[in-house]
């Protein structure tokens, strides 16, 4: 029986499949499963958020006809943004540091959006943003906000970013592995993801152990020092707590060091066909390390944050 027609895409944002991970698993106590996210339409999780911060706006009269739409980027968010706001009809100006991967403002002004590049501080290292790369990020889009008087969708500081998880990911988790998780582990980068998803599964069975995933060179979240700001996730640990972070929901933290993130996004590739980004690979490399030292059976969940397509000028796959 064939699916039913969408009347845009954004009906097709959500219900990712949840892969479990047997060949990279195949010899270890654990088993791991990860929701794909990459597929979503734009290749991220970020769709979903994308979706909710806008529709939550509409509600609250905070957009209209015609606005403006502003928000800071490492990419994913934005062109989230950009597919919501080319079907709803509003101007998007996507403000993104200048050490993102190139694909990713290639794929934004395709999508018809405005892309704002700010330069990295000096010293910066391309493909490796930093939380004071993205304070001038958040600086310039402060600014076009009041000059244009647009809406700022501020995902870093928006509860709707939560919410987007907390109402679908989460809740399809639970549903895709019939309510039998052990452990769910993320690499935090607004906490959207991450606070969205444990708070849900911990409401369902507060059992479930939550582990925020974090660079080696920067556990900002476990307390710990921060050797270097500068590693591959992008998207993600900027070496601040983010304004949505909730301690209270993270049973404990791993770290992961580039060099393993690289080489399990290259495993999920050659290996179980998943074809995704640095992030995705370091939260697939938390989650082995924790089947491997984890009792027989447990569960582990974790999350395949966006496509490898947006990292073809990286090393990552050269």
């Amino acid at each position: 029986m064939s699916a039913k027609t969408c009347p845009s895409v954004l009906e097709a944002i959500g219900d990712t499949p949840l892969i479990e991970l047997a060949r990279l698993g195949v010899d270890l106590p654990g088993k791991l499963y990860a929701k794909a996210e990459f597929m979503n339409p734009t290749g991220s999780m970020k769709d979903r958020v994308a979706l909710k911060m806008i529709e939550d706006a509409e509600r609250e009269g905070k957009l209209q006809p015609g606005s403006i739409v502003v928000e800071e980027t490492s990419g994913n968010t934005g062109i989230g943004l950009a597919m919501v706001c080319a079907i709803k009809g509003y101007k998007f100006i996507a403000v993104m540091s200048e050490g993102n991967s190139p694909e990713r403002r290639q794929i934004l002004q395709a999508m018809g959006a405005k892309v704002e590049l700010v330069p990295q501080v000096p010293g910066g290292k391309p493909g490796k943003v930093t939380g004071e790369d993205l304070a001038l990020v958040e600086k310039r889009a402060e600014e076009l906000t009041t000059e244009l008087k647009a809406f700022w969708v501020n995902q870093f500081h928006n509860p709707s970013n939560c919410k987007a998880h907390y109402e679908t990911t989460a809740q399809e988790i639970w549903q895709q592995m019939d309510g039998k998780i052990d452990y769910f582990l993320d690499v935090v980068g607004t906490s959207g993801t991450f606070t969205g998803i444990a708070s849900a599964l911990k409401d369902k069975d507060p059992k479930i152990q939550c582990w925020a995933v974090e660079p080696a060179t920067a556990p900002v979240l476990a307390g710990k020092p921060i050797t270097s700001p500068q590693h591959v996730l992008q998207g993600s640990s900027y070496a601040k707590v983010p304004d949505l972070w909730d301690p209270k929901i993270c049973d404990g933290y791993i770290t992961v060091t580039d060099g393993e993130a690289i080489r399990a996004a290259r495993r999920l590739a050659t290996e179980e066909g998943l074809f995704c980004g640095f992030t995705a690979g370091g939260n697939v490399a938390a989650a082995l390390r924790m089947a491997g030292w984890c009792d027989p059976g447990v569960r582990i969940v974790t999350i395949l944050c966006d496509s490898g397509m947006k990292y073809l000028s990286t090393d990552l796959y050269k």
